[in-house]
């Protein structure tokens, strides 16, 4: 009887084989904590975002006051507050690789730096990923915004940082850790800490202030609001070059 069984198990190999891969994937998928990336939508809010932006520009062109040209530059800055945090999301769930460069959400793996520098340059802003990602999180930071615009802080108690983040003007903020560099999206409710996280569940998370262990745990962090700078807008709708900061310190660096 087990020589029947065997030989009738090995004529249908193929099939049985299959089967167990449906049933396999069937059972298994849903055991997978966490959301998974969504390439189609990230690709959607890509082409929307260039759209966008060039009605945006249009419109400053046109505009013939002060008043008029604050109004569009508004509108800018409460776009890319909507349009960045829905970009992030997509790539949760996307793994984490010290080395990686997916190009977007499951595509392969991210490393922290890539994480920032790809969600950037798809939401529009013109900038080499490759090299804004192999750079210190401060070199990062100044590619955007200048000197006087970061906030360092070394040693502070994290409860003390985080009620001040908490209470921070609402907006998209950029932040740099010991080895670390990530998105900080600040608003009424508090901040979600949005990262490519080489720490377990090691993916891109979406994180509030009491599961932020890497922000927690860094002794190092600065910061800049990227989307509460005009120049930074002004840029975004013109389409200019972003030109990245390469001298200066090494602490934290992006690839982590």
């Amino acid at each position: 009887m087990a020589a029947i069984v065997c030989a009738v198990c090995w004529h249908y190999r193929d099939s049985l084989g299959r089967l167990w891969q449906q049933t396999r994937a069937t059972v298994v998928a849903p055991m997978i904590p966490g959301p998974r990336p969504d390439l189609a939508r990230y690709t959607t809010l890509k082409e929307e975002a260039e759209n966008k932006r060039k009605d945006l520009a249009k419109r400053l062109a046109e505009a013939r006051t002060a008043a008029e040209k604050e109004k569009v530059l508004t509108e800018t800055r409460s776009y890319l507050e909507t349009l960045l945090p829905q970009m992030m999301l997509c790539w949760l769930g996307t793994p984490w690789d010290f080395h990686g460069t997916a190009e977007g959400p499951g595509q392969g793996k991210i490393a922290c730096g890539y994480f920032v520098a790809t969600v950037l340059k798809d939401a529009g802003f013109r900038v080499d990923r490759y090299k804004l990602a192999q750079q210190a999180s401060q070199n990062i930071l100044r590619s955007f915004l200048p000197k006087e615009a970061l906030q360092v802080q070394v040693g502070a108690p994290y409860d003390n940082y985080a009620a001040a983040i908490a209470k921070a003007e609402p907006g998209v903020r950029i932040v740099g850790l010991d080895s670390h560099v990530a998105f900080l999206v600040t608003g009424p409710d508090g901040f979600r800490f949005i990262h490519s996280s080489g720490s377990k569940p090691w993916c891109v998370v979406n994180e509030d202030r009491d599961s932020a262990g890497v922000l927690a745990r860094s002794n190092y962090r600065v910061q800049g609001l990227l989307t509460g700078d005009k120049e930074v807008l002004k840029r975004w709708l013109a389409g200019k070059k972003i030109e990245v900061k390469m001298d200066g310190p090494t602490t934290a660096s992006a690839g982590k």
